[in-house]
């Protein structure tokens, strides 16, 4: 197989890495409690199976950079300002450092990401919470007998 010019996903995945100044859990935990915001880009089954952060902003992947440009006509009220400090979340903290460089490329220049994800941040012991799941997923509670 002939690979097309350009890198392999580790490559860029470092480069942006390179441009972003990555929060521990702790670290965004009081980057959220002085006003940072704080958005999961967790697909809803993937929040569902693993729980979310209360007063996260959920906004899936596909659509991050329009809702957040300041710019867009589809852009959430949230989105405040090209300065706001924002911090993405994915599960790991591999999409959340591609996602944290793509929003400063749309000039949101304090955009970064959350190292480790939410599974660091539930691991750091971080306030999380089951994610309910929607109506009809088939989902019955571990209480119920039932563990996913």
């Amino acid at each position: 197989m002939v690979r097309a010019p350009g890198g392999s996903i580790g490559d860029v995945l470092g480069a942006a890495r390179q441009r972003l100044r990555r929060l521990g859990p702790a670290e965004a935990f009081e980057a959220v409690r002085g006003g940072a915001l704080l958005v999961d880009i967790r697909p809803q089954a993937q929040r569902a199976a693993e729980g979310t952060v209360p007063g996260a902003l959920h906004v899936e992947r596909n659509v991050l950079e329009w809702r957040l440009d300041p710019g867009s006509e589809a852009r959430l009220p949230q989105a405040s300002g090209y300065d706001q400090r924002v911090i993405i979340m994915c599960s790991q903290g591999y999409a959340s450092s591609l996602a944290a460089a793509s929003l400063q490329d749309i000039g949101l220049v304090n955009a970064t990401d959350l190292a480790g994800g939410f599974l660091a941040w539930a691991r750091a012991g971080l306030p999380c919470q089951p994610e309910a799941a929607p109506p009809g997923a088939g989902y019955a509670p571990k209480s119920a007998g039932y563990a996913p």
